[in-house]
């Protein structure tokens, strides 16, 4: 765990962006590996029939092993794509083997928009967070877009277990810090899981 008392929001993310970018290609790989084995037999994953996840990037968990599994036992996956009128929102789209990707104004491989593989919010069971930083009450620090803050605003509202679609965050574990600074926008995480460890808030 990170000590991160007298650490702003800014240095919190400065910090384990640079741990998480120092990790070498084998530690990735390794962890990728875990965190696969740990989601596949997750209860919610077991019955899932459409899930949200992202593809790996500035040294994020990479979530390659576990989406293959996903495929494997024929649950759908659909990636974030930056919403084209409602700034600072996210669609979901329709990910697969032919899928045509692009790169959006942060870099981040994104599907090509198509109307046609967009999925309502409420259709999802799950949705998988990024995140740069998590404490033990399930606050969760973000890249500062309010992206996922955004999207997770009417599950936290509606505060029900049996809500769709349910955020599970994932994180390196060395991502988890004595205390997040929060603000008054941020959304907390029910569930976060790590490639060793499995954490529920609430």
């Amino acid at each position: 765990m990170t000590t991160s008392t007298s650490l702003s929001r800014n240095e919190i993310r400065q910090l384990i962006r640079q741990k998480r970018q120092s990790l070498d290609e084998s530690s990735q790989q390794q962890q990728s590996q875990l965190l696969a084995k740990s989601l596949k037999n997750h209860p919610k994953v077991l019955t899932a029939k459409s899930i949200a996840i992202y593809l790996t990037n500035d040294g994020e968990l990479n979530t390659h092993d576990f989406i293959n599994e996903c495929w494997d036992q024929k649950i759908k996956t659909y990636l974030p794509v930056l919403h084209p009128f409602s700034k600072g929102h996210l669609l979901f789209l329709h990910y697969h083997a032919q899928t045509a990707m692009i790169r959006n104004k942060y870099h981040i491989l994104e599907p090509k928009l198509n109307v046609q593989d967009v999925l309502p919010m409420e259709q999802l069971d799950i949705i998988f967070t990024p995140l740069v930083a998590f404490d033990n009450t399930g606050a969760r620090l973000g890249m500062g877009g309010g992206y996922y803050d955004r999207t997770l605003n009417k599950w936290y509202t509606q505060k029900e277990q049996t809500a769709k679609p349910y955020p599970i965050g994932l994180a390196h574990d060395f991502q988890q810090v004595d205390k997040v600074p929060s603000e008054h926008w941020d959304i907390p995480i029910p569930e976060i899981i790590t490639p060793n460890q499995h954490f529920k808030f609430y």
